[in-house]
């Protein structure tokens, strides 16, 4: 009973820190896309000139691209979990605070290599639910054909935090042991980001390759039925 007691309360801090954390994400992280752009030209190699040109390069290349990503999102959460661990649970609000914004910068990334931008409350609404997605929940379209986005986002932060605290609550209990967090905290940040990232990366590709698809089949039709033209 008191286990039972002990992992309920860790849930409830889980998901008020998660809640907050990606409250705060959505507010004061975000990637510029212009500066990313960049980084995609010249630390990554992509030759594009805008998120457009994504589509004419080789979806294994932009597999490569996306995975590195994530690669280097999870050592960043690793190295916050290890610090922030060696107090605990004391700290675990303000890890998961970071973490939260290492997760939301890791998908919007994403997003942009799949071509993916969120200028607009629509392309906002849509990065949120590819969040959900990554998180293991599914966010009904209706839902936000009803709610504008001011709505619609803390709605799903809510959804993405309980999921996420019912998810890792079992592992993050080991953090009550002080000497063993950084490790532990390390660890679980690391799987963390590799598993949220992977689900984000697989719904942005899934995107990217129906409308690549859809433009394939959009040339063929003019290839193989081309307009009439009348004679003068």
């Amino acid at each position: 009973m008191a286990e039972q007691i002990r992992k309920s309360w860790i849930r409830q801090r889980l998901e008020d820190g998660l809640r907050r954390g990606f409250h705060h994400a959505y507010e004061t992280v975000k990637v510029d896309p212009s500066n990313f752009l960049l980084q995609l030209r010249t630390a990554y190699e992509l030759p594009i000139s805008s998120f457009q040109g994504v589509y004419a390069i080789d979806i294994r290349v932009l597999d490569d691209t996306a995975s590195r990503i994530v690669r280097g999102a999870m050592k960043v959460a690793a190295a916050q979990g290890a610090g922030f661990g060696l107090g605990g649970i004391i700290t675990i609000v303000p890890d998961l605070s970071i973490l939260a914004g290492i997760t939301l910068r890791t998908i919007q990334k994403l997003s942009l290599v799949y071509g993916f931008e969120f200028n607009t409350d629509e392309e906002t609404a849509e990065l949120w639910i590819a969040a959900a997605s990554a998180a293991g929940v599914d966010i009904s379209r209706e839902l936000l054909e009803k709610e504008v986005v001011n709505r619609f986002v803390p709605r799903v932060i809510q959804r993405i935090a309980a999921q996420a605290s019912g998810e890792v609550v079992e592992k993050w209990s080991g953090r009550l042991i002080p000497l063993a967090s950084s490790l532990i905290g390390a660890g679980l940040n690391y799987y963390f980001v590799r598993a949220w990232g992977e689900r984000a990366r697989s719904h942005f590709r899934k995107r990217h390759l129906d409308i690549r698809n859809r433009m394939v089949a959009g040339k063929a039709m003019l290839v193989t039925d081309p307009p009439n033209v009348l004679s003068s």
